[in-house]
Order: C-alpha cells, then sequence, then structure tokens
C-alpha cells in the first residue's frame, strides 16, 4: 500500500432532504439508510482502507459531529478528525485537509471524497482511485472523476470534456454545467461529451494548493499562515479561528471552474449520490408491484404500489390505497408525500423550522 497516498472523507452535511430520519443532530452519512448494517460513513471509511493506510485517512465533519465519527469510525485518532466550527461549503474544508496533509507529506496525493455516497463496485472503485492517484503523482493536474450518464437527470451537476488527453483515459475538462432543465440534460446525454458530477476529486497536495494561490489567494493565505500549527496542540484552536475569515464557496465554483489543468476520467462503478429519496427508492428492493418497504417486518400494504416506505421496525404500520407515495417516519414526526413532491421537502424542513423552532430539525 502507498505511504504517500491520502484520503479526505467529507461529513459535514445535514442531508436536510432526508428528514425526517436525517436530523442536524444525526445527518444522514452516519445512518443506515439501505438496511445494510453499516452507515454511510462506514461503508465509506472501509472502502478507503483499501487503497490507503488507516492513519492517511481523514475526516473533515462539522464540530458537532465528531462524538459521532469516533463512535462510528473507533479505529480514527483524533488528529485524523478535522472539525469545522461553522459550515462554509466545500473549499474551506478541502484546503484543511489538503494543507494539513501538504505539511505532513510533500509528496501525498490525495483522493477527496463524500461521506455519504453509495457505491455498488467496490473493486471498479477501488481500482477508478488508484489510477487517479498514480496520475495525480506524476503530474500537476486536478482529476475529477465523472459518470457515464444513463439518463437526462436534472438533480446532477454535468461536466464536459474535450478528446485532449491525459494519459489516455483523462481527458480535459472543458465545462462545468450545474443542474441543468430537463431539454438541456438531454442534449447534453445525446453529444456523449457529458458525464454526471461525482464530486470526487483526485489531486498532488502540491497541485491543490497551487490552485488555492491562483484562485482563491485570500483562502490560501489563511491556510497556509496556519502551517507551524498543522499536527500541534494549537491546531484546533487556529483553525477554528481560521474558518470563520473564510468565505462560503464551492470547490467546484472556487477552483475547478476556473483552473486550466482539470481533466476527467470517465468512470462506471455503480456510483448514487443517494440525494433524494428517489435515489433511495430506485436501488432499494421492491415487491411485485414496486413497493420499497425499509426495514419491512411490519408493514402490511394493501391496493398500494410503488411507494417508499421507512418507518421504525417495531412499529406495524398498515397502509391502504396509497400509490407513488413517500412514508417516512423517524424522531416523533410523520412524513407523507407524492413521490413528484420530493423536491418540496426542503421547504417543509424550513416550515417546521419557523413553527416550532429546531426540536424537530
Amino acid at each position: 500500500m502507498n505511504k504517500n497516498y491520502y484520503a479526505i472523507i467529507m461529513a459535514g452535511g445535514i442531508g436536510s432532504r432526508f428528514w425526517p430520519i436525517s436530523r442536524t443532530s444525526h445527518p444522514k452519512q452516519f445512518i443506515d439508510i439501505l438496511g445494510t448494517g453499516k452507515t454511510l460513513i462506514q461503508n465509506t471509511y472501509d472502502r478507503f482502507l483499501k487503497i490507503c493506510p488507516k492513519e492517511n485517512i481523514y475526516i473533515l465533519t462539522n464540530e458537532i459531529y465528531t462524538s459521532l465519527v469516533k463512535k462510528q469510525l473507533p479505529d480514527i485518532s483524533d488528529q485524523q478528525i478535522l472539525t469545522e466550527p461553522v459550515m462554509r461549503n466545500t473549499a474551506p474544508c478541502i484546503a484543511y485537509g489538503s494543507f494539513k496533509i501538504e505539511t505532513l507529506n510533500p509528496d501525498a496525493a490525495i483522493v477527496v471524497a463524500p461521506s455519504d455516497h453509495l457505491i455498488l463496485d467496490e473493486a471498479a472503485f477501488i481500482n477508478t482511485i488508484e489510477k487517479s492517484l498514480k496520475v495525480a503523482s506524476g503530474n500537476d493536474c486536478l482529476i475529477t472523476l465523472g459518470i457515464k450518464p444513463s439518463r437526462p437527470d436534472t438533480g446532477y451537476g454535468y461536466i464536459q470534456y474535450t478528446n485532449n488527453s491525459l494519459h489516455h483515459d483523462f481527458f480535459k475538462v472543458k465545462t462545468f454545467t450545474e443542474k441543468p432543465t430537463l431539454e438541456i440534460a438531454k442534449t447534453f446525454i445525446q453529444s456523449g461529451d457529458f458525464l454526471w458530477n461525482a464530486g470526487i476529486f483526485v489531486w498532488s497536495a502540491k497541485a491543490i494548493v497551487n490552485a488555492f494561490n491562483h484562485y482563491l489567494p485570500e483562502m490560501y493565505e489563511i491556510f497556509a499562515e496556519a502551517r507551524p500549527v498543522y499536527n500541534t496542540a494549537e491546531e484546533k484552536s487556529r483553525l477554528h479561528k481560521a474558518y470563520l475569515q473564510c468565505t462560503n464557496i464551492s470547490i467546484d465554483y472556487g477552483i475547478m471552474e476556473k483552473a486550466d489543468n482539470v481533466y476527467v476520467l470517465p468512470s462506471e462503478f455503480g456510483w448514487s449520490d443517494l440525494g433524494t429519496w428517489a435515489s433511495i427508492y430506485e436501488l432499494a428492493e421492491k415487491d411485485y408491484v414496486g413497493n420499497a418497504v425499509i426495514p419491512s417486518e411490519k408493514v402490511i400494504m394493501y391496493d398500494s404500489s410503488n411507494c417508499m416506505v421507512n418507518v421504525p421496525g417495531d412499529k406495524l404500520v398498515i397502509l391502504q390505497g396509497l400509490h407513488d407515495f413517500i412514508v417516512v417516519e423517524a424522531n416523533n414526526t410523520l412524513l407523507i408525500c407524492p413521490r413528484s413532491q420530493e423536491q418540496n421537502i426542503k421547504k417543509v424542513v424550513a416550515d417546521v423550522k419557523q413553527q416550532f423552532g429546531t426540536k424537530y430539525i
């Protein structure tokens, strides 16, 4: 196993689209949302154990989730849990992890991945990441993984690439497009040179630090000035103060869309970002009329079809006459809504917060 390979797992999101199961105090990355016996972050961590040394895996998360990370990943040391005092999107957390790793090992190659994605073909994923780490180690490039699209999905970002390649399979990125309309998504699919943006990145520590210097110089200064305290007792307090100075910006918008050394590797490894109940429904086992029930021990359904049901395992639930609905119960909250209206869940969460405070959020 290559000692220069590192992983940054981003685990700071609150997963509001999976409310009421995903709550601010216990978001979806810490939940066994598919009923596999392991939470999403545990599955992600286990995958990276096959790619880089255990001590080279870092978890970037909000400070309030420190105890959850320690409980679910007991092998992780305190030095490997990098906490954010506030949410500032992906650029600051990636800067924190990358500068810390670069200070430890200037020859590091780093993979950055969300903690809450599903990977069905683990062997293909490991091969893809190792291939990317090898290329990143020897080239000044920023690599992003693109998933070959199976449908014109409007919920994903898209990456357009050219025929210019680096090491055969890595193609120069032309454009990034965030969540297009259905008509535009259809033209993307037809053109054949667009991929879904998986939000998984690979680069050398030097390349990403240089990119921050060039494209986000103020953020570069904030984290570069902290170099003397990385991996010391002062790190947490210093970096928490530094975070408050950071702008709220994504790595895509801040660097990837602007840099001229961005390459994409078209990939297939059974990927889903598990961003919506629709994505869970697509992946879950279904009965002969299309109902997906997790867990299913005490749910009885009559004249009901194509429903996504997720309720406590100890509760008897009877549903009759429901078609194409989401039924979710957790944390003293019951949500019932048409599957076609699930994009309104974020608004529902905002309304609940306004009417009842944070008790149910």
